[in-house]
């Protein structure tokens, strides 16, 4: 006899919260979402990493809703304050198929966590005839369990590696148990995805890691790209060191730090590390850090 499994979300543990809320019943839990999936902003995007976005943009799906409570999110009205239209599940197969369609290098999941039951079968039916790779972009804050349900669904793993610190973590996100998490996530990945690899300069399998420097801790950025070195082969991954950090996003954070930006020093401190580390990958210029780069989701 078939046994009915029951629905992930009537006692949601998708995120390391644990919240356990029944997002069924129209509760929402820490990520402020129920069981309906709702999504901020669906088109081509130029601004991810070079090997994301190629010449012809990444097929980027920004969902509502965010686990992570960081106080100077560049996305809050889509994160924190809900923006975005609902879709069912058919709406979005036509509206990933219709990006395919636009000439996208690949499909980009942003902030997916807490919908990866409902995104699941999406892509199982999708996956075997959609023939560029599925990215899965998040914040690093994902339970192990999650993560395992997206084997032979995800091709590149982008996630955040935000600190090292349990104390900024607390602070900044909420997450006190963020450093461990974020770490067993990582193996994951590179365990699901293994050595990355590209193909004419497009990312099609593999791990890119983004670190953003934030202001004041260039001690700690330093002790995320060890980490980082003292967990995986860095030769197997890329690693991201992004200075958009911008405080346009941070006016009420009780911080003084977070109300300026990254000064030159920190940032090549920073990235001075990394090359000593021998890590590979992408570094942003000081006009990075504006607000021009978040994307409209209001227009």
């Amino acid at each position: 006899m078939n046994q009915t499994l029951p629905n992930p979300l009537s006692a949601c543990a998708l995120c390391p919260r644990k919240c356990g809320i029944d997002r069924t019943k129209g509760q929402v839990g820490v990520c402020g979402m129920t069981d309906t999936l709702r999504v901020a902003r669906i088109a081509p995007h130029m601004w991810e990493e070079p090997p994301i976005s190629g010449s012809r943009g990444s097929g980027t799906v920004f969902f509502s809703g965010c686990s992570l409570r960081c106080i100077f999110c560049q996305n809050r009205v889509i994160s924190r304050e809900g923006l975005g239209k609902p879709y069912t599940a058919e709406e979005l197969t036509r509206a990933i198929l219709d990006l395919c369609d636009k000439g996208v290098h690949n499909i980009n999941f942003v902030t997916p966590t807490h919908y990866t039951s409902l995104l699941v079968p999406i892509l199982e039916k999708i996956k075997p005839t959609l023939g560029i790779p599925v990215v899965w972009n998040c914040g690093g804050y994902e339970s192990v369990e999650t993560l395992r349900m997206l084997e032979g669904l995800v091709d590149i793993y982008l996630p955040d590696f935000k600190y090292f610190s349990s104390d900024l973590a607390r602070d900044y996100s909420s997450a006190p148990d963020y450093p461990t998490v974020a770490t067993e996530a990582l193996l994951e990945m590179y365990r699901q995805t293994g050595k990355y690899d590209e193909d004419h300069g497009l990312a099609i399998k593999g791990v890119i890691v983004r670190h953003l420097v934030l202001p004041a801790c260039r001690a700690d950025s330093m002790n995320v790209l060890r980490h980082i070195a003292s967990i995986l082969p860095v030769r197997n991954i890329r690693v991201s060191v992004m200075r958009q950090y911008t405080p346009d996003f941070a006016a009420d954070a009780p911080y003084k730090n977070l109300r300026r930006r990254v000064t030159d020093f920190e940032y090549t401190s920073v990235l001075e590390e990394a090359d000593r580390l021998g890590i590979i990958g992408f570094s942003q210029g000081k006009d990075a850090a504006t607000k021009a780069y978040t994307p409209d989701f209001e227009g």
